[in-house]
């Protein structure tokens, strides 16, 4: 919709979304949607136009949403000099990272962007569906990558530390610190950008209950693994022919606690699965769902309606164009991101530091710019739920999703996160479901928010990698020596087994 005089009915559109009489509406759906969905377009998601035009193209990507996302859009050449980099000198990886990081941004701003153009085309609660799918679509590739780029020790490629090959605590470490960055940082600028405009905010209680109880079960639920883990690590026992009556025949084997939180960890996760089914199905059914809640309240609050309602919008075709090429360059930039993380962890970057703040920031830069705005035009409960719903997707779905691909792919990827990690991740729950216990917020409780993921940030920078420390795994293996066990520390463990074999 060019002008705001392309539609006449523009007004009685805006008070009821039910509306759709339009030609132009016909155009926008035939393409997207199936039969039962046509007529069903939204008035803010009429272009006024129909097929594929350059010009325009350009230029309503440029404009994008709002004035920060025009400022990312100048980031734009980085995206294909990494790609040019990547193959004219491969052997300079720090470069090609830090170019595909930076070329990322503006990538997942686009994908955010289409996302946003095509859920406008959709009927109000299909479309937050869709929208909350297509922004998390850049986190689920990069877990994917991950896990498929992942070795296993043992497999000639590497000796199985944390910086040769094994990716699975960098997955582990970038799930936690994708909800966190949302629930702590994004979460934490919208209040303080909110609160600068408007001295205080109130939300829906139906996004902050519903929202915060989702994300203690999906906390609890990723815990398990770990604290099964944590509980039963001292109680192994190890067999080695070479040690003679000390070390004599088990039962419970490290390898078998292994093997028993990998098959813990893929039914948990096919549980989680399930449980983010119900949670949307909820949504979707529901009269009262949270995504009504949210349309209810904010539809008529955004300080910038009448502005958003005349900018420029994609056709269909150019809304899927937008969505191939966005697709398309994230993959092949998170593919170059990957293959460079072992570079990066020896030029002295830690795991966790990459996994836990690195890598969520720059797959959630569309979301967190897209909330920040909403939260700046005072539509809260819509930014509310960006940082929840996002938090709560990871946890119950893209989270799970990459266990089930590793088992699929025979990698054995598990939810046995580092203690000091989920406990981050449950504490930040509390926290957060403490300040939306009110229903109201202001730029203090935003601006202590981003510094208690500072304090993350700076903790997770000294955090050793796994090959150095671990607060979860097996420091020392109990072995039977008769009617007693013994506790054996694993170095000395290792060289009695290595003196054992050189003797042998």
């Amino acid at each position: 919709m060019p002008t705001s005089n392309s539609h006449p009915s523009a007004d009685n559109n805006a008070h009821g979304h039910g509306s759709h009489s339009t030609n132009h509406e016909t155009n926008e759906t035939t393409t997207l949607l199936p039969s039962f969905l046509r007529g069903a377009i939204e008035h803010e998601g009429e272009s006024g136009r129909h097929g594929f035009h350059p010009r325009h193209f350009i230029s309503v990507t440029y404009k994008s949403s709002n004035i920060v996302s025009q400022y990312v859009n100048l980031l734009w050449p980085f995206a294909p000099l990494a790609i040019i980099i990547r193959y004219a000198l491969p052997h300079h990886p720090l470069l090609i990272f830090g170019l595909a990081y930076i070329g990322m941004i503006p990538s997942a701003n686009l994908l955010g962007f289409a996302g946003q153009e095509f859920a406008k085309k959709m009927p109000k609660v299909a479309g937050t569906l869709i929208e909350t799918t297509f922004g998390s679509l850049v986190e689920i590739i990069l877990f994917v990558v991950l896990i498929v780029k992942h070795r296993e020790p043992g497999d000639g490629e590497g000796d199985g530390n944390g910086d040769e090959g094994n990716l699975i605590p960098i997955i582990q470490a970038a799930i936690l610190g994708s909800i966190l960055t949302n629930l702590l940082l994004c979460l934490g600028l919208c209040f303080f950008v909110g609160g600068l405009r408007k001295t205080t905010q109130k939300f829906h209680s139906a996004i902050s209950e519903t929202g915060n109880g989702l994300l203690l079960v999906a906390a609890f639920g990723l815990l398990i693994p770990s604290a099964f883990y944590s509980a039963l690590k001292g109680e192994t026992t190890v067999a080695k022919s070479g040690l003679g009556s000390l070390i004599s025949e088990a039962k419970f084997t490290p390898e078998t606690l292994q093997r028993d939180i990998v098959k813990i960890s893929q039914v948990t996760s096919v549980v989680l699965i399930i449980a983010f089914g119900c949670y949307l199905l909820f949504n979707a059914r529901s009269q009262h769902s949270v995504f009504h809640e949210v349309i209810e309240t904010d539809e008529h609050g955004d300080l910038d309606r009448e502005e958003d309602q005349a900018r420029m919008k994609y056709t269909g075709t150019e809304t899927t164009v937008a969505l191939i090429i966005a697709l398309t360059l994230s993959t092949l930039l998170l593919i170059y991101l990957v293959e460079q993380i072992e570079a990066v962890v020896h030029s002295g970057v830690p795991d966790q530091f990459l996994g836990l703040i690195l890598l969520p920031l720059v797959e959630k830069a569309a979301e967190h710019l897209t909330a920040i705005d909403e939260a700046y035009d005072g539509v809260i409960n819509v930014a509310l739920f960006h940082c929840l719903g996002p938090s709560i997707q990871t946890a119950l779905f893209n989270g799970p999703l990459v266990v089930i691909v590793g088992w699929i792919l025979g990698k054995p990827m598990d939810l046995n996160f580092e203690i000091f990690m989920i406990v981050l991740v449950v504490l930040g729950i509390l926290v957060v479901g403490n300040f939306l216990r009110d229903g109201e917020t202001n730029w203090l409780e935003g601006a202590l928010l981003v510094i208690v993921y500072v304090i993350i940030a700076i903790a997770s920078w000294y955090y050793p990698n796994p090959d150095v420390a671990t607060s979860n795994g097996i420091e020392g293996l109990v072995v039977s020596a008769g009617p007693k066990h013994v506790t054996v520390d694993r170095a000395l463990l290792k060289d009695l087994l290595m003196m054992v074999n050189s003797d042998a």
